[in-house]
């Protein structure tokens, strides 16, 4: 008996299914589709309310607040390493970087290049914990360390060139 009426439920709910899939329900953009995209033109044209910025324009905007707050690009030259490795957490003038409340990169501006080779050292070695650096440093060496060091401590006088 038990059977029988859970067979005839079953042929009852398929039955249902194919009836509202032919007669095309709200998910299939039948007829209820169609009056809720009614209701959204009408309501668009007969309330004039102020625009608002397109999902374009509010990305154009974070994207500059972004490159304001990396550096200016063209403002004095680095590496195209330090570029592709450093330049996405600690800006491309060394200022440090912060997305929201999260600090994505220290600022590196103004550190002498022997901090920084050690702080480089640190990293490689496992002595300081972060996994993105022990990723980007793990197959450089000593001298690829020592040079990234160099560069980064001649951002200031970088810098103070670029004024004078």
């Amino acid at each position: 008996m038990k059977n029988i009426i859970v067979g005839i439920l079953t042929l009852i709910i398929f039955g249902l299914m194919g009836w509202v899939a032919m007669n095309g329900g709200a998910y299939n953009g039948g007829e209820h589709g169609k009056v809720i995209a009614d209701l959204g033109d009408r309501s668009a044209s007969s309330v004039a309310t102020p625009q608002e910025k397109s999902d374009r324009e509010k990305e154009d905007e974070e994207l500059s607040a972004l490159r304001e707050k990396a550096g200016n690009i063209g403002g004095f030259k680095v590496s195209d390493e330090y570029k592709s490795k450093c330049a996405s957490c600690h800006g491309v003038d060394g200022s440090g970087m912060q997305y929201g409340k999260k600090l994505m990169g220290p600022k590196l501006f103004g550190q002498s290049a022997d901090a920084i080779y050690k702080k480089l050292e640190d990293f490689k070695s496992g002595r300081k914990e972060n996994m993105v650096m022990k990723g980007l440093l793990i197959h450089m060496t000593k001298d690829d360390l020592r040079r990234f060091a160099d560069e980064i401590g001649e951002f200031p006088a970088r810098a103070e060139a670029l004024k004078n």
